[in-house]
Parts: C-alpha cells; sequence; structure tokens
C-alpha cells in the first residue's frame, strides 16, 4: 500500500513527511513533549523520526503515522498514528494516539482525527481500536471518550507508567 489520505471534508489525515519538519517544532509545545514524544524535538530528532515514518509508508509496515491536516492549505494540526501488530494488541487490534498542536485544540479535532484513523484501520481489515492514555493526562481519556471508546481498565505498562485502556469495535468509529 502507498500514500494513503482519509478526509471527512475540513480534517484530512495524511501521511507526514519531511515537509511537515518545520510545522511540527513550531506547534509542538511541552504537553506534547510530555504525553506523546517523550521530550522536545531537534530538527534532527524530528527528521529522523519523519524518515522512519515514511518508511514505514513505503515498506507497507504496521505503524501508520498521519499528519492531522485542517481546511484547503491543509494546515497541519497535529499528528495520530494507527498501530498494527504490536504484542500488546490482540490480533484484531489496532492502538491509536494522537496530539494536537496548542493553536488548534479545543475545537475537536482530535477526537474527528481518531474516527478517521478508525476509517483507515477498518480499511486494513482491523475490528477493534484501543487507545492507551497516562492516567495523568485526562485530556486525552475525554478524546477516547468523545470517540466513542468505552474504558476498559487501568494497567501499568512495562515502563511503569499506569494507563487507561478504552476500546473501540469497528466499524462503529463514525458513530454507529
Amino acid at each position: 500500500m502507498g500514500w494513503y489520505e482519509v478526509s471527512d471534508g475540513e480534517v484530512t489525515l495524511s501521511p507526514l513527511t519531511l515537509s511537515d519538519v518545520d510545522d511540527h517544532l513550531a506547534g509542538e509545545d511541552d504537553a506534547l513533549a510530555r504525553w506523546l514524544n517523550g521530550g522536545r524535538g531537534t530538527r534532527d530528532t524530528v527528521e529522523a523520526h519523519l524518515r522512519r515514518c515514511m518508511r514505514e509508508w513505503e515498506a507497507d509496515g504496521p505503524i501508520r503515522a498521519f499528519g492531522i491536516r485542517i481546511g484547503a492549505l491543509a494546515m497541519l494540526a497535529g499528528t495520530v498514528e494507527v498501530q498494527f501488530n504490536q504484542p500488546y494488541l490482540a490480533p484484531d487490534q489496532v492502538n491509536i494516539s494522537y496530539g494536537i498542536y496548542p493553536a488548534w485544540r479545543g475545537r475537536g479535532l482530535a477526537a474527528r482525527a481518531v474516527q478517521l484513523a478508525c476509517q483507515h484501520a477498518v480499511a486494513r481489515g482491523a475490528r477493534r481500536a484501543v487507545i492507551r492514555t497516562d492516567t495523568r493526562n485526562p485530556a486525552s481519556a475525554a478524546v477516547a471518550e468523545r470517540a466513542g471508546f468505552v474504558h476498559l481498565g487501568r494497567q501499568t505498562e512495562e515502563d511503569g507508567i499506569e494507563t487507561d485502556w478504552f476500546e473501540r469495535r469497528l466499524p462503529g468509529c463514525t458513530g454507529e
């Protein structure tokens, strides 16, 4: 599978590319660095990450990293990732993670991006999507709930971080 794009008419998910480096660096804040990236990015680390993302797409790998793009100008508002075939998932599950840049928060974009990511997952054969949120990040848990995910429980991950697990059966990610 090559490049992929999915849209609801205003929000579009498309693969991240090297042209996203500057927008990502400009959009990254302390919250995004803490909850999603594990630390502030530099030009070198962001370029390396985007190259890995592009290789995953080219190789039809298990990780699909999308830019969340808004409107006709396709302004980068954040990222969403769909992970297939991960050791902590059942064979029919995908993990979805997301981050919205500060200027775009509070507009419901993360939940819409999750809905679109679910559409991508269904197209690739997934039957269930999970979202794992750090228990200290209630905003991320709220996105999962707004996107129709149900809280399954709490788990301590291998790195010692306590997470809440949410799940949604697919193709129900569009409100079915």
